[in-house]
């Protein structure tokens, strides 16, 4: 009767440490991907010296690209795991966006500042085409929106500045993988903002439409032109000093025509 009694308790335990059966006949049709934007950065730095950076630093991307003839992509985490690429950032409200994105970092040393001004370093047409390939097999994947192909400057203006103004976003855009304005609808629009510029409060709440975390002062204060300066060097990268003219009042008002 014992023997019996303790066979019991053993099964009734056995049962308690399995724990409740989890049903999984009812799945959600109601969820999207954690995933929502692509980052894109330079490094900064050479390649030996990136890849110690990103895997035993206090930074980290998914992905890098790297400045051999090849241009290799290096895997350097799973993506559904957190980089620590993006810091403090936003891009349409959404913020912190380590949590909703996936960091690709390309080699490139960045700029240097000289006598005669700032010198900036190209891309090869090799990281590009990297980058290019590893991009649509990304935004086939989780369903990126182009508009959420994005630059570290633009989720952190006035604290970064890469990719920098030799990054090709037309031509990734030609691609599918951003967006781009149309140049004679841009032409079209100047030529109206040439007679009258809009005010301050105007390109604040556009450059807010667009996505940018910009203030809403009516006042062109310092991160007002810090967001106008990442913009310009995103859209138009031959001047981006930060100042409120006709051709960005054009190129404002032709991508958010477009969203």
């Amino acid at each position: 009767m014992k023997y019996f009694a303790l066979l019991v308790s053993l099964v009734l335990l056995a049962g308690c440490a399995s724990g409740p059966r989890i049903d999984t006949s009812h799945p959600s049709a109601n969820h999207d991907s954690r995933i929502q934007f692509v980052v894109v950065h330079y490094t900064s730095a050479s390649l030996e010296r990136s890849l110690q950076l990103l895997t035993h630093g206090e930074v980290s991307s998914h992905y890098l690209i790297g400045d051999d003839n090849k241009a290799t992509i290096y895997k350097l985490m799973d993506e559904g795991l957190r980089a620590w690429h993006a810091g403090e950032s936003e891009w349409q409200t959404r913020t912190w966006l380590n949590s909703s994105s996936i960091g690709i970092e390309i080699v490139n040393p960045g700029f240097k500042d000289t006598p005669t001004g700032r010198l900036w370093y190209p891309y090869s047409d090799a990281q590009i085409q990297s980058l290019v390939f590893l991009l649509k097999d990304i935004s086939k994947r989780y369903g990126i929106n182009p508009h959420n192909i994005i630059g570290h400057s633009d989720i952190a203006p006035g604290r970064k500045l890469d990719p920098g103004p030799l990054f090709p976003w037309k031509r990734l855009a030609e691609q599918g993988l951003g967006v781009w304005p149309n140049e004679q609808a841009v032409a079209r629009q100047q030529a109206q903002f040439n007679v009258q510029l809009p005010s301050i409060s105007w390109f604040q709440g556009q450059l807010a439409r667009l996505g940018y975390a910009t203030p809403q002062t009516g006042e062109l204060d310092v991160s007002t032109r810090h967001v106008l300066s990442a913009f310009q060097m995103h859209f138009r990268p031959t001047r981006f000093d930060g100042t409120p003219d006709a051709q960005t009042a054009a190129l404002l008002q032709v991508l958010n025509q477009t969203k």
